[in-house]
């Protein structure tokens, strides 16, 4: 009998897929005895571009994180009232968990990073490992800890994630001193070689040119691109969806590339304090230009560790929006890229799980 891994991802946005993906890939490598399912509210082939291991998909969300106004702004409102709706009943919401977990058969359950399922797979007697370079319990503390009855919320958070045999903490990563199950692993990110000469060929663009990808992770949000400054030798990546009317833009759908060998093959990426783009652009040596995301109790420790890895500088957003950056991003273009910054957390996270998952039954 093939062991099954339950794999549940916080559709928060990509980030949580992009540390995901690579450790269940690595997995599947070591033991491709097993069966996944993933469970996660991002579309099927959104999924594909990052998990290459055979899954079953249940398009389901078990968590929500933070109602987002944009991809950096957060709404507070929206969020209370999801999250007292989430635990208004929420013993009767784990008991239901728990039966849904033995209707999927899982003998390991790993959760980037919804806690419904870890508090159902405690009760269950499922083993269970968390992972993530955050977790909703330190989110929520730090964004609505002023609700009355946040204290109550938080310690059923706090609860679900104690309850995981252990909790995979990211490099980079909030500090999570609340876990004693917490053990720190690596940097999980995708590595890829540059495809600049084949985009140069495909886009018809010289090798002189420069180009900058703008990447504010799954969250929708447009910059308007119609006030940035013409510079010369620069080449704006962008999203279809902005369609964009300028000489000097292309499309990132275009360059008919996944997301980390379009990132490597470029001299740049502007985003926002993300756990995805920051990783794998240190890991792959792309300089990164970064606005702020006021409010995110995660942006200090990941905008601290990119200045230690990366080649990078920060913008203002105002003046991003306005197009007032070309300072920076010329500066930025001039400084060599840091150092290569390897990307081991994958490997380390999947022999913690295949060390949980029993040989297949030879019955």
């Amino acid at each position: 009998m093939r062991r099954r891994l339950l794999a549940d991802i916080s559709s928060h946005g990509y980030g949580h897929l992009s540390q995901t993906g690579p450790v269940l890939n690595e997995l599947w490598y070591r033991r491709p005895d097993i069966r996944i399912t993933v469970r996660c509210a991002l579309p099927r082939e959104v999924l594909e571009r990052r998990i290459e291991a055979p899954f079953e998909h249940v398009a389901e969300a078990l968590d929500f994180g933070m109602v987002m106004r944009n991809a950096v702004d957060l709404d507070l409102e929206a969020s209370a009232g999801r999250y007292l709706e989430f635990h208004r009943d929420w013993e009767s919401r784990v008991a239901r968990e728990v039966k849904r977990l033995a209707a999927l058969g899982a003998d390991l359950l790993f959760s980037n990073v919804p806690y419904l399922s870890l508090a159902a797979a405690a009760r269950a007697g499922v083993p269970a490992v968390a992972m993530s370079s955050l977790n909703w319990a330190d989110i929520f503390l730090g964004t609505l800890g002023h609700l009355p009855n946040a204290a109550a919320i938080h310690d059923e958070i706090l609860a679900a994630y104690r309850g995981a045999g252990a909790f995979l903490r990211l490099t980079p990563a909030m500090s999570m001193t609340d876990l004693p199950n917490l053990r720190t692993i690596g940097p999980v990110a995708r590595v890829a070689g540059s495809r600049r000469a084949l985009l140069d060929q495909k886009l018809g663009i010289p090798p002189t040119d420069r180009l900058v990808m703008v990447a504010l992770g799954g969250i929708p949000m447009r910059l308007p691109l119609e006030q940035w400054p013409q510079l010369p030798d620069i080449r704006w990546l962008v999203p279809a969806s902005w369609e964009a009317r300028r000489r000097d833009a292309l499309t990132i759908e275009a360059t008919g590339l996944g997301f980390t060998e379009l990132l490597a093959s470029c001299d740049a990426v502007i985003t926002k304090p993300g756990y995805g783009t920051f990783a794998e652009a240190a890991c792959n040596r792309v300089r990164v230009l970064y606005m702020r995301r006021p409010g995110w109790p995660e942006e200090p420790p990941l905008v601290e560790w990119l200045r230690e890895n990366a080649t990078c500088a920060e913008v203002d957003r105002v003046r991003l929006e306005g197009g007032d950056f070309s300072g920076e991003l010329l500066a930025l273009l001039e400084r060599e890229g840091g150092r290569m910054v390897p990307a081991i957390g994958a490997s380390e996270a999947a022999v913690m799980l295949s060390n949980l998952l029993p040989e297949q039954s030879r019955e």
